[in-house]
Order: structure tokens, then sequence, then C-alpha cells
């Protein structure tokens, strides 16, 4: 299978592109590579993948329309992966044009390419964050949705209702896939768990919003990746599916977890609570394992070890 693959540099995009090409599809990626974190980063990411002969990068953003129909020209596609985005919460409440134009503008260029080039299926990456401050828990696929809390969240959202759009329209298959707390080798350094583990390390105080008991539904990246394979070769005509744990853990013992996994203790400086942060995500998975056969494997207390062993195997060869 031809599969386009946006946000490929990215960490649940290049764990993918690995995965992927072990399977033996051809992988043609779209990533810009853009300076939200160190780019430097996600070139170490591609490293893996770039010299497999059935794998190409194109240095794109999903904004830029005209270029993307170039690569299009190139090949018949027969799925996309849409990943890319502008990610974060925090972020997203100081510049939500920016998320606005990247989120919406960008899914929407792809779903129009999926169309004017018979493109069979199309795999959104969304988000938990789309439940916003839920009552009920675990969150289920059939909760409304009326209440997002932060940009981002909403452009989530907006992504998911288009692309049920383009599959009334235009009976694109299509399935959007509702990530919760994604961590493990690659993950962002600005995303708590690789930033707690990086400050505890290195003896730095960490920051800590509130008192420690909001919870959430921490994924290990792999299991991630599974529940996106069998997505892509099942026909689902158009589905919305949680893929995470179905456990929680709340803050003050993911900071417990990485404290017994590095073998020291964090300096914690607690502070108010965020706008746009929600106290809980907590996935109900029974969709995803009907549908999909998702059966995750990792716990926390395993994952946590596994990302702390990354993380040191990750950091630069003293001199």
């Amino acid at each position: 299978m031809h599969i386009f693959l946006t946000g490929g540099a990215g960490f649940i995009g290049s764990n993918l592109a690995d995965t992927l090409l072990d399977q033996g599809h051809t992988l043609t990626v779209a990533d810009e590579i853009n300076d939200y974190y160190d780019p430097a980063i996600k070139r170490r990411n591609l490293s893996a993948a770039l010299p497999h002969p059935h794998y190409r990068l194109h240095e794109v953003s999903i904004e830029d329309k005209p270029s993307l129909e170039r690569i299009f020209a190139e090949r018949p596609v027969d799925a996309i992966i849409h990943l890319a985005a502008r990610a974060g919460v925090r972020p997203s409440i100081r510049e939500p044009l920016l998320y606005e134009r990247a989120n919406i503008l960008g899914t929407l260029n792809l779903l129009e390419l999926a169309r004017d080039h018979g493109v069979k299926k199309f795999v959104f990456g969304s988000s938990s964050s789309v439940y916003g401050i839920n009552s009920k828990v675990p969150f289920s696929e059939e909760d409304p949705i009326f209440k997002p809390i932060s940009p981002y969240a909403a452009t989530k959202d907006a992504g998911e209702k288009m692309v049920h759009v383009y599959h009334h329209l235009y009976g694109l298959d299509a399935v959007c896939l509702r990530f919760f707390t994604v961590y493990g080798p690659r993950q962002r350094p600005d995303l708590a768990i690789h930033k707690f583990t990086r400050f505890i390390d290195e003896g730095r105080e960490i920051e800590q919003y509130g008192d420690g008991s909001t919870r959430r539904d921490y994924t290990y990246v792999t299991d991630i990746i599974q529940g996106i394979c069998a997505a892509l070769t099942r026909p689902l005509g158009y589905e919305v599916i949680n893929l995470g744990e179905s456990q929680t853990v709340s803050l003050r013992d993911l900071i417990s977890l990485i404290e017994q996994s590095l073998g020291k203790k964090a300096r914690i400086r607690v502070l108010p609570e965020q706008p746009g942060d929600v106290p809980i995500t907590f996935a109900d998975i029974s969709k995803a394992r009907r549908l999909l056969d998702y059966n995750p494997q990792v716990k926390i207390h395993e994952g946590i070890p596994l990302f702390v062993d990354w993380y040191r195997h990750s950091l630069p060869t003293p001199v």
C-alpha cells in the first residue's frame, strides 16, 4: 500500500513510519519540520527511515496545497494518515490563529486531495481534548462534544466534523482516532513525562500545576500504533474511536513513578491550575476493542521505565 503520512518527523509519526515500513508499505511523508521544538530532534527521529528505499520525505507544510498537489500528481496514493498538527493546549491559547490555519485549513487541504485523487482511506489523528470537561467517565465516543475549552481542542473537533462531511458527501472511508496522552520513545520534549524526566535527572525544579490530583489516561506509543495500523486496513465507513489505556494515573503518582525509575527525587514547585487543562481524561476503549481488536499492552508502571531507559540512551555521549 502507498501511504501518504503527514507529521512523519514527529513523535507518533516517526514511530509509525518505522512500523509501516517494516510491514512492507511504501511511504510518502510530509512534514514542514518547524521550530515548535528543536528541528534537530525531528531529524533524528527520521534517521532510521530516511535510507529506506520505500520512504520519501517532503519538507512541506500541509497549509501549502499547491505543493501537496504536485506530490499527489507523482503517483497514486492508497491511504492518507493525517497526524500533522499544531499541538498543545497552552500554546494554542496564545496563538489561536496559528492553530486554526494548521489544524483546520491543513486538514481540509488533505481531505480535498483525497477527494480529487480518489484516495480510498483517510485516518485522522484526533485528541481526547475534544471531550473538554466531561462529567461522565470513562469518556465514550457517544458522549456529546459541545464544550471544548482550548483552541487546540476546538480545531480537533472541527477536523473530525470535516472528515465526516467528506465521508457523507464523497464516500470517503474515514476514521478519527482520539489519542489519549501518548508517551514513549521520541516523545516531544515539551510534554510532561519527557520534561519531568529531564528536569528531575538534571536536578532542576519541576512545575506541578494544581495539587497533583489531576488524572490522565497515559497511552504508550506502541499501543497507539497498533490502533492506527488496524484502522488503516479495515473498512469502517466513518467512525470515531478512542485509543487509550483505559486506566488513569494522578499527576503526583506519575511524578513518583519517574522518581523511582530515575532513582532521583523531584524538586517540585506547585503552581495554580492552568486555563485549558482538564481534571481527568479516561478512555472507554470498548469500541476500539470491537472494531480494531485493539488490545493495549503497556501499562504505566512498565511504560515509564521503558521511557526512562530510552531517555538515558538518547543523551549526548560525554566528550
